[in-house]
């Protein structure tokens, strides 16, 4: 299928703005309680939203300029005239409320009373915590980065965490938040969300101060082959070490005698065969079968 190619410059900021949510997903959703220069509470869920450090512990919120008319949130000027935030995880079981929550309503109206979500004292700043929220940030604005002045801007308000409240019920015997008890919930381009919740989560080991031997390594027939899929190569390039070539003979002999007596005179009939069986061998998890798998047709 053709690539279309697009240049900012030339989009409305509405198609814009559809192509950049709608492939930058799912965000996670910063539920925003602040409060006004007259202490109302204002509370406002924004997927613009991330965490970018932890010493000092920083995220970082945009309650950028709305797109249709350049009109400016009330949360941006609410940190603006008090620099204080809490930011409240949104999870599952609160996320019809949380959508009450984002409507457009009118300045000091009271978010918390038309979402039916409950306000909370915070220890060390003035904005409410949400109590139905399973982790609360209480946060103090360090900065507001206007990135622009026109519709569809972003407002980056960074904010340095001074206290975390934790539910007990979403964490671990170690005392770590477990992914599977926290349900969290993500929004993606138009009307739709992602929930971080059963089949949808999957543990995918991080190499940090190890490396794979890299997709490189793999015979060439495997890195072009049209049956292993990237996500297949990137699992053995993720090996540390490579099955030697003693090993790799006798698993030809034990395991795929019959398969290359059966297939000895169609050599592109083998490969595919042996990287089908490759492929299933990867599905349970069985790398280092799979790595011999591929190398005996190069052992000859």
């Amino acid at each position: 299928m053709a690539q279309l190619r697009f240049d900012p410059k030339e989009l409305s900021v509405g198609a814009l703005h559809g192509h950049l949510v709608g492939a930058i997903g799912p965000r996670p959703i910063a539920l925003a309680s602040t409060i006004d220069s007259e202490g109302r509470p204002n509370l406002s869920p924004f997927s613009f939203f991330n965490v970018f450090g932890a010493n000092p512990p920083l995220m970082i919120f945009s309650p950028a300029r709305r797109g249709r008319d350049n009109t400016t949130k009330h949360s941006y000027h609410n940190v603006k005239a008090v620099p204080e935030v809490v930011i409240n995880v949104v999870t599952y079981p609160m996320v019809q409320q949380i959508s009450v929550a984002s409507g457009e309503f009118p300045e000091g109206v009271d978010e918390f009373e038309k979402s039916g979500l409950t306000p909370i004292a915070s220890e060390k700043v003035k904005p409410f915590r949400v109590k139905e929220s399973p982790v609360q940030f209480e946060c103090r604005v360090q900065q507001v980065i206007e990135t622009g002045t026109g519709g569809g801007a972003g407002n980056l308000v960074l904010c340095e965490v001074v206290m975390i409240h934790i539910d007990e019920a979403v964490l671990d015997a170690g005392g770590r938040i477990n992914q599977r008890k926290i349900d969290l919930v993500g929004r993606m381009g138009g009307h739709f969300y992602a929930r971080a919740h059963g089949d949808a989560l999957f543990e995918l080991p991080q190499p940090n101060t190890s490396f794979g031997v890299g997709v490189d390594a793999l015979p060439i027939e495997a890195r072009l082959s049209t049956v292993l899929t990237g996500n297949d190569l990137g699992k053995l390039g993720a090996v540390l070490t490579m099955p030697d070539e003693t090993s790799v003979n006798e698993y030809k002999l034990t395991e795929l005698s019959d398969t290359f007596i059966a297939l000895q005179d169609k050599p592109q009939d083998l490969i595919t065969t042996l990287h089908r069986h490759a492929q299933q061998l990867l599905a349970q998890d069985r790398v280092e079968e799979a790595w011999k798998t591929l190398l005996t047709y190069n052992s000859r």
